[in-house]
Formats: C-alpha cells, structure tokens, sequence
C-alpha cells in the first residue's frame, strides 16, 4: 500500500479522507469495585494482555491508561517476524502485511576508501534468512497495532475496553484477603485541585503493571531499574523527504569517518522513512539538553552523515531525542515477599533498552503473551498457581539476554568505523557479521525457554531435532485434508489458551487397527487415562483445553477420512457439528517432515502451549507420558 503521499495522516490508511479515521473520544466511566486483573498501561504490552484476556467471557479485566484516549502516532514500529506469528494467533496479521513496510534487503555503509569523507555502500544482505518464520519482518505505526488490539478486545467474549485519564497512586497487597488481596488506587487524571481530588479503588486477583520505564507500580513493589548508561545521546524523526541516497527505501546502517552513525528504517506507505541519528557524546551523568534541541539538529546531523548526499526534509510528523542505556527490574513480580505472585512487571516496566534493534515493543508483547494464557489458566481453574511462577523465571533470563546483545550493538553502532587513522575502531565487516550473526535473536525466534512445569527434558528430541523443545513451533506448509487447502501448520494456533497437541504419522497404514496414530486417537477418546478427558471441564468443547491435530505422510488425495479415527472429526458447538480441519497432509514441494526433522518411520507427538512454544516431544505410542505431562502442569476438569 501506498499512502502519506500529500502529507502524514494517523489512523486506517484504507478510509480515504483523514477526518473519517477519526474514532470517537471513549465514553467516560466509573472504575468497578472489584475485578480479576488489573492492568496499568494501554501500551503494547498491555494491550495484548488484555486481548489475551477478552477471549474468556468469564474473567473481568480492567485496563487503564493516564491518557485521555487512544494512541494516534507510536515510537515503537518494527514488527518482529516472531510478533507477526503472534498477530497471526489473532487473525490480523495478514491486514498488517498489507498495510507495513516489509524489510528485505539490510545496506551497510562505511567511509568510502577511496575519499573517506564520503560514505559508500558496503554490502546488502538479506534481512531475514531463508525459512526463518513463514512471517516478515515489518514496519508499521504502533498505532496502528494499538487499534488492533482494541478492536480485538472490543469484539471478543468479554467486550474489554480501556478506561481513560486514570493516574495509578499505589497498588497495595493485603495477603489476608484470599480473594480480591491485590487493592490498586488511582486518581481522575481530570481533576486539578488538591482540595477535590477524585480517588478511585479496585480490589483485584491480579495486577500488572504495563506502565512503562517509571512504572509506578513498579515503586509500589518496591523494585527499581538497574544498569548503566552508554552516555550517548541519539535523536530520532519520521519524515517525507527528498533526497539522492539510492538506498533511501532500505535500512541501511551507515558509519561515517568522523559525523557519526545513522539507522535508516523505511516506513510503511512507501514515502516515509525514520532516521535514528548519531548525536554528540555526553559526558558522566550528563542529560541531553532537551531545551535546546529541535529538529533542525537533527536534520543537519543526518546531512553531514550521509555526505556527499543529501536530505531535503518536506515535512516530521514526529521526532524526539534519547540517551541510551540498558536497564532490568531487581524483579518481575512481587514474589519474593511470599505466597504466589500476585503483582506482575512486563515491557518497559520492567527492561529498558535502545530503540535501535527494534526490540522493545517485541519483547514487550512477548512479556504479556507469555504471562497472559498463564493468568487465564489459572483464573478459569485449568491450573494451578504455581505456574504463575513461570513468568518471571522465563522472562527475566530473556530480558538479561536482550541487554546483553542491546548493550554489545549500542557499543558497536556508536563506535567510529576502523581505518587507517583510527585502527581502534569497529571495522564494518564485524559489524555486519555481528548483525546477522543475531538474526535469530532480533527476529524473535531465538528465545529458549529452560526446563520446567511447562517445558519438558529432551529426552525425545531426536523424533523432531526441529522442533526444539523449549523454542517457538516452527511452523511449515501442509495441506488441509478436509477441504484441501495449502496452510502454515502453526495458524492452528489461535489467541484462544489451549494447548496444541501435534501427532505426526509414523509409516503405518492409517488405516490399519495396529496405526500408531489411531491408537493414539482412541486413547485421547476414550481411554479413562486420557488427559483430554481428565482436563476438560464438563460442557465444554472437546478441544478447547487440548486441541489435536494429526499430519499424514501420505498425499491428501491418498488419505480417505475414514482411514482414521472419528476422534479428529470431533463434534462440537451447541448444533452438534463436525469439525474437518484438525487433519493435515503433506505438500509435495515443502516436506514438514523434512523441514522440521520429524522421524518419518516412527512419527511422533509434539505438544506446543497456548503462547506457541513447544512443551515436550513424546513418542506417537507415549500415551503415559502425555497424560503425566499434562498433570503435572492442568487441574482436572
């Protein structure tokens, strides 16, 4: 898509006229007494959160913000190839491809050798490898994906919405009350006299603090952030420019001789671009000077980089200026003062870093993807709160890892390029190797999560080497059997918290008593062991706790639907109807079994959790296994 053309204008590019993007103001309400979770910050973190949560009709969330509406022109704009697979989870992952700007090609430039006073490329490279995620990386306004999430939220079963000009005072725990013990304080954003203050309170289960690197309910838990500065300022625009540097429409990183170091991310829309611009070093505990800054520095600034091109600046819809520094929470919740965790930190609430990895709205949505089905679990009944403890010890290990990669690529960035007069410098060949050496990492696919209650040993790993336990699923094209529809296996996994059980065909005849396959099936039907039973709540659908899917080896056109068990046609739904799309063949360009090394002879189960990260991998006949692992960490239904 094209747009931005005759100027910036927020909102859903597709309505044409700007002054219809407008959304109404939100209606303004009290705050109720009491609800499960409370949520602080109407941020990306927070926002996802709540989506997570608005799929459950039965759980009250509360999410506030002290602005008085919703976000129009975001910071944040890369979209992890990872973050899109979660998008996916809520169906609007494809309307964001539509609309990004999709990152393909990297250029790097240095001093040219010839006249170091001028830069020239260096080398382009692909920005994501090749089968990394069936997802892009993309750039696109964290507005937008703000307006996402609120239409997730508005439209789910709990028909959540954000309550406006509410500035957080205190959140208190009182661990006499069994029920509602977490109490959260705010006041009217609205109201000016210290005489007439308007105080609200809610007793809640849960709270969360989404509210960024000031976080107050961070204060009120009694954590900080901790971590240095790299005393390096660095300025920050989006603007529609014209300007004779060819690579205008890629990133490109550029290091010159002695002006310092630029960051070029296109934006979407096809006119717009952001420059993060190298500005002058400050000194021990010295602030930038805000007062004297303005965007004509940073203009000048990106001039002098880019010689011998240049930057005719038309029109900024948005800059701003920031020091760099890695900070982490002393902890990412309250449970060091005993009992279960009952006060959370995600996003920038708990880690702080630079902008220019493009990882702090990612690991952000990450922090409450991953504690947001946790939450649900437990509220609903499906599990106990021990697994609330899961969080923090599988987050905060990402965060520190972050830090320590964000800390490395500051360091890199704003250091001088290595030449003849500075043989101290960075030279740009490491620079770039260390660029795609963390490929994985800043596309979100890196993370590995450590053994646990949700994360089983590896026992079994050698039945699919590329699904490691631990790790995202990775996902890969098969071909839906029911309707014979080509699909990324992985967009079974909806926003929805259930557990997804894979079942990947040995070389039985699936038509045969003795498949593997059908033995499992039956088992998960109708063996008084089976977990599916034992954990889904009476009443509800059969998979809506455990959802299994079966892939076959043979052609789709080979497989007839009664070679197997009834039990992957499930009935459910208040009619009674019949559910075709838990069946899967393989392509025959892309091979899953190949793709993601799945044992072809003796096939194999791999159980992946509602935030999509695979849990264990068992043996097609490790009916026993299955059903220990699931209660080790699921209450009985």
């Amino acid at each position: 898509m094209q747009f931005h053309l005759n100027g910036y204008n927020p909102g859903d590019p597709r309505i044409i006229d700007p002054i219809d993007r407008i959304i109404p103001p939100p209606l303004k309400r009290p705050l109720p007494a009491r609800c499960d979770v409370v949520i602080v910050g109407c941020g990306p973190a927070g926002l996802n959160l709540a989506a997570q949560l608005s799929q459950f009709s039965d759980i009250h969330t509360v999410i506030t913000d002290l602005k008085d509406d919703r976000l129009t022109v975001g910071q944040a704009d890369g979209m992890a190839c990872r973050t899109l697979e979660m998008f996916q989870a809520y169906g609007f992952a494809d309307q964001v491809i539509q609309e990004a700007y999709g990152v393909n090609e990297v250029a790097f430039w240095k001093p040219d050798p010839d006249d170091p006073s001028r830069i020239a490329r260096n080398s382009k490279i692909d920005d994501v490898a090749d089968d990394l995620s069936e997802m892009p990386h993309v750039i696109i306004n964290q507005a937008r994906i703000h307006d996402h999430f609120l239409s997730v939220m508005k439209n789910s079963a709990a028909k959540t919405e954000p309550y406006y000009s509410r500035k957080l005072i205190d959140v208190t725990i009182n661990h006499s009350d069994p029920v509602y013990p977490v109490t959260v304080t705010f006041e009217r954003a609205i109201t000016h006299s210290q005489f007439n203050r308007e105080v609200e309170t809610i007793n809640c289960k849960y709270a969360v603090g989404c509210d960024g690197a000031r976080s107050q309910v961070r204060k009120s838990i009694g954590h900080k952030l901790v971590g240095d500065a790299l005393n390096q300022a660095w300025g920050v625009m989006d603007i529609l420019a014209v300007t004779d540097f060819p690579d205008i429409r890629l990133k490109a990183a550029i290091q010159s001789i002695n002006e310092g170091n630029l960051l070029i991310i296109p934006r979407e829309g096809g006119y717009m671009v952001r420059m993060y611009i190298e500005l002058d070093k400050l000194k021990q505990d010295e602030r930038v000077d805000r007062e004297n800054m303005n965007v004509d520095v940073l203009i000048r600034a990106a001039n002098r980089i880019m010689a011998p091109y240049t930057l005719d600046v038309k029109e900024v819809p948005w800059w701003s200026v920031y020091e760099i520094g890695q900070r982490l929470a002393t902890a990412f919740d309250n449970s060091q003062k005993g009992g279960s965790p009952r006060v959370f930190l995600a996003g920038d609430a708990c880690h702080t870093h630079s902008p220019k990895a493009g990882q702090g709205l990612n690991t952000s949505v990450m922090d409450t993807w991953n504690l947001g089905w946790k939450l649900a679990h437990v509220l609903i009944g499906r599990a106990p709160e021990a697994l609330l403890s899961t969080y923090s010890a599988e987050r905060s290990e990402v965060a520190k890892k972050l830090i320590d990669f964000d800390r490395e690529w500051s360091k890199m960035f704003s250091t001088k390029p290595k030449t003849k007069d500075n043989p101290d410098g960075v030279d740009p060949a490491e620079f770039q190797k260390y660029f795609e050496l963390f490929a994985r990492f800043t596309a979100g696919v890196g993370i590995q999560y450590q053994s646990s209650s949700i994360v089983d040993e590896d026992t079994y790993q050698h039945l699919a080497a590329g699904q490691p336990i631990g790790q995202r699923f990775h996902s890969a094209p098969v071909i839906r059997h029911g309707d014979a529809k080509p699909v990324q296996l992985g967009h079974c996994h909806t926003a929805n918290g259930a557990w997804r059980v894979y079942a990947f065909a040995g070389s039985d005849d699936p038509s045969s008593d003795s498949c593997r396959m059908r033995k499992l099936a039956d088992f998960l039907a109708n063996d008084p062991g089976s977990p599916v039973l034992k954990h889904t709540p009476d009443g509800a659908d059969i998979d809506s706790v455990i959802d299994l899917r079966a892939v076959f080896q043979v052609p789709h056109r080979g497989l007839e639907r009664t070679d197997v068990h009834s039990f992957l046609t499930p009935t459910k739904g208040r009619l009674g109807l019949k559910d075709y799309e838990k069946i899967f063949c393989v392509t025959d360009d892309n091979n899953i079994y190949e793709m993601r090394g799945i044992d072809k002879l003796d096939g194999c189960i791999v159980v992946v959790r509602p935030d999509q990260y695979v849990a264990t991998v068992l043996p097609l006949t490790g009916q026993k296994e299955l059903a220990a692992f699931f209660s080790g960490c699921l209450t009985s239904g």
